[in-house]
């Protein structure tokens, strides 16, 4: 069994010259300075020898990292693809089909780009406040101070504002309500057609079979990207006939198929469902060191990108002791 370091990122774009300067995102430049202070202090290492070191019970290198990145967007051909290119490093890229075969925008990106379109976010509480009470008596709703009450609680990410309309159309509405709020949101502040923003925000198949055939890994972030703990068996079992599908047909060796949890989102039966299907390994968002054992490769932990130095100079930090 071996420590693993997996990284865990999102955007990686040029932000101050974005249509969204204030997405939560990681700049190109600081990407290439961490990519050097990785290279400093960790060995890079490919899915395929994590696996490996999983199924031989075999060391990885000291000190491994595995690079992840989530949601393909097109920052990930653009912007990352050449630089992990240049350094000979494996990227691990995880797809949410329906928005590439189908131009669809997640919903999750939804309320990323009606943040970033909104300085004050109270606004975006305050349309929520009268949507409530206009949907209350349709879908028998409680009050907005319940919500907000229940809901609005910082974490080390989001002030209590942003995770309230984050969790409050995630996962607290019923999905038609969830859907309808959202895109009225997202008419309202973003303004730009759904087929239109999809296609500007996601790579495409011929992008995905370009990294594909230059070693990258392509893995599996379903097809709707729901909240996998949220499914019966058979709207998991099409998520996964959907996705793998898809995944088949792009070339990816589905003997060593990968997942990525939507939202981090898991339970006892995706896991039992990913290991029936002969899933090889699957990162959640758990923020620790991982693991490679086999009972803990369909729960494998990550560290966000913004837990490591985005500076070549840096000194080692402690996650790199815990290593």
């Amino acid at each position: 069994m071996s420590n693993l370091t997996i990284v865990m990122y999102h955007y990686v774009r040029d932000l101050t010259n974005s249509r969204y300067p204030n997405i939560k995102g990681l700049d190109i430049s600081l990407f290439k300075e961490q990519i050097y202070y990785i290279k400093k202090h960790y060995t890079f290492v490919t899915m395929e020898q994590v696996i490996n070191s999983i199924n031989l019970e075999e060391k990885l290198p000291n000190k491994s990292v595995l690079l992840t990145f989530d949601d393909a967007y097109i920052d990930h051909y653009n912007n990352v693809f050449p630089i992990l290119d240049k350094h000979k490093i494996q990227g691990s890229f995880y797809v949410p089909v329906k928005a590439i075969m189908e131009h669809t925008v997640l919903d999750v990106n939804k309320i990323h780009f009606i943040l970033a379109s909104v300085e004050n976010k109270t606004d975006i509480v305050n349309d929520l406040m009268i949507l409530i009470k206009n949907y209350q008596a349709e879908y028998n709703l409680k009050n907005f101070e319940h919500y907000y009450e229940k809901l609005a609680k910082s974490n080390r990410y989001d002030t209590s504002e942003v995770v309230f309309i984050k969790r409050l159309l995630q996962v607290e509405l019923i999905e038609e309500l969830r859907i309808k709020i959202t895109n009225y949101l997202f008419e309202r502040h973003v303004g730009m057609s759904e087929n239109a923003f999809s296609r500007e925000l996601y790579l495409n198949k011929e992008q995905l079979s370009h990294m594909l055939r230059s070693g990258m890994h392509i893995g599996n972030h379903g097809y709707n990207h729901y909240w996998w703990n949220h499914l019966t068996k058979e709207e998991m079992n099409k998520e996964l006939d959907l996705s793998t599908d898809f995944l088949h047909e792009l070339g990816v060796d589905m003997t060593n198929w990968t997942a990525c949890y939507p939202y981090g989102s898991y339970d006892e039966q995706s896991i039992n469902m990913l290991k029936d299907r002969g899933c090889k390994l699957a990162v959640t968002t758990e923020v620790d060191i991982a693991t490679t054992h086999k009972n803990t490769r369909l729960t494998m932990s990550r560290l966000d990108t913004n837990d490591l130095p985005k500076d070549r100079k840096s000194d080692p930090n402690d996650w790199h002791k815990k290593a």
